[in-house]
């Protein structure tokens, strides 16, 4: 509408021509949900179930605390033949990994995150229970902002049904708001001792994700690694000593003070197993911002890893990366000669059989650029739903499209190949959705596939006939 002039003079309009633009979402934003020494802002346990963000080790302590400090599980032997060892106790350590785990994810490139704590270490008697997991992924639900979901402290459940009831219902978020995804881990079954194709198949037959519509939300890692983080202790007093004439590391300290470091040497190199996916989730965020969310994640060191749990091989990691039968497919780290000795070797979602959705950078490219568009056209709603506002949200999505392309999301020669935009009477809605006030755009990506398998062939060339 024409401003009314009343007074004589010279006046300045502005006319838009640019059209609005899109601003891209982040995309390796994770909640960790677990338990934690203390929850405090202000008071007391203010921080209980409340999301709360973090970008940095030194605030998650000043938040959350330190971690779960190791009772009676940690024992040094000095051996007659003068080497001193310290081993810890797998079946009694803590159950509570969320302060290591943060370790790891800042580690390997982790940034800003969402701690939600479902309780202290104290609250539940040292167990971990699935309903207070449950209980903050109900809280997560409410922060826009999370693109990735973990539970660090869920590997210790009682049972792997526990385990992907829990999983599952962090699928289930997924798919109702369609802007995050899973990272999880392959549940160990302490029954099962070394068989871990035992642990394999239990996620594998477990009722976690029977469509692909969930199966694509999620995506596995396995074996567990042995890393660089040091256990913490609670007293001195608690550690065990043999071989050294005393019984204690408290003992040690009166009765010897050499052998009192070589003990405490030897604690600090026990290498702490812990599950991937926490490291995963700072790899997502390193590749992220570094390369692009369309770039795997995989072909990378995990940084202070020393070695998987298990050394798996090509012939294992056939049957692992392909499940011919429920799709679920297993990511793997593994260790190569002069490479590295923890590498990301796998890149598919837990929907492994899927054309589609076979891929971790194909699904979490969709969820970005998903969101970002969505939030980018939120303003156009209430708009006459006429050419004019269709003409402003295509060019508005094909310049956003257009710029990915150019940063190498997309595939193609050219934007024709990459992507398209249609919206429109008669091409993407009929009069009855204008008459009920429904503004269809359909968008077509390319979006670039990781190359999982390189072949090379090779062949005799023959000398031609002079």
């Amino acid at each position: 509408m024409a401003a009314d002039y009343k007074t004589p003079g010279v006046y300045i309009e502005e006319i838009p021509k640019l059209p609005p633009s899109i601003a891209s979402v982040e995309t390796a934003i994770p909640a960790f949900i677990g338990y934690t020494q203390i929850a405090q802002w202000k008071t007391s346990g203010d921080l209980n179930n409340k999301p709360w963000r973090i970008k940095s080790l030194l605030e998650y302590e000043q938040y959350f605390g330190k971690p779960d400090p190791e009772k009676e599980s940690l024992t040094v032997v000095f051996s007659a033949d003068g080497k001193v060892n310290a081993a810890v106790d797998e079946t009694i350590r803590s159950k509570f990994l969320m302060h290591y785990s943060m370790q790891m994810f800042f580690a390997n490139g982790g940034g800003p995150c969402w701690i939600i704590s479902v309780g202290d270490y104290q609250a539940t008697g040292g167990i971990i229970l699935a309903q207070n997991l449950k209980d903050g992924l109900e809280e997560a639900a409410k922060i826009n902002e999370i693109t990735l979901l973990l539970f660090p402290d869920a590997i210790n459940l009682d049972t792997a049904t526990d385990y992907y009831d829990v999983y599952g219902e962090a699928i289930n978020q997924c798919i109702d708001l369609q802007d995050r995804f899973v990272i999880m881990d392959v549940y160990h079954n302490a029954d099962n001792e070394d068989r871990w194709d035992a642990d394999v198949q239990a996620l594998r037959d477990s009722a976690l994700g029977t469509t692909t519509d969930e199966l694509k939300y999620a995506a596995a890692y396995f074996p567990f690694i042995y890393t660089g983080v040091d256990f913490t202790y609670q007293s001195e007093d608690l550690i065990k000593i043999q071989g050294a004439g005393a019984a204690t590391l408290a003992d040690l300290k009166n009765i010897n003070n050499a052998q009192y470091f070589q003990a405490i040497s030897a604690l600090t190199n026990i290498q702490m197993l812990l599950p991937p996916s926490p490291a995963m989730a700072g790899i997502y965020a390193f590749v992220d911002n570094t390369r692009g969310v369309w770039k795997a994640p995989a072909n990378v060191n995990i940084d202070n890893a020393i070695r998987p749990q298990y050394l798996i091989t090509k012939q294992d990691q056939e049957n692992l990366n392909v499940d011919t039968t429920a799709g679920k497919s297993i990511n793997v780290i593994r260790s190569f000669e002069g490479r590295g000795p923890a590498i990301v070797w796998g890149a598919r979602t837990l929907a492994g059989n899927d054309n589609e959705w076979r891929y971790i950078p194909v699904r979490r490219y969709f969820i970005m650029a998903e969101e970002s568009t969505k939030n980018a056209t939120e303003q156009f709603v209430f708009e006459p739903n006429d050419i004019n506002t269709w003409v402003r949200v295509k060019s508005m999505i094909a310049n956003y499209l257009t710029q990915q392309w150019k940063a190498g999301a997309l595939m193609g020669a050219s934007t024709k190949e990459a992507f398209f935009v249609h919206v429109g009477l008669n091409e993407t809605m009929t009069e009855l959705d204008i008459f009920e006030g429904r503004m269809i755009v359909e968008i077509g990506l390319a979006v670039v596939r990781p190359a999982e398998f390189i072949i090379l062939r090779f062949m005799h060339k023959m000398l031609a006939e002079s």
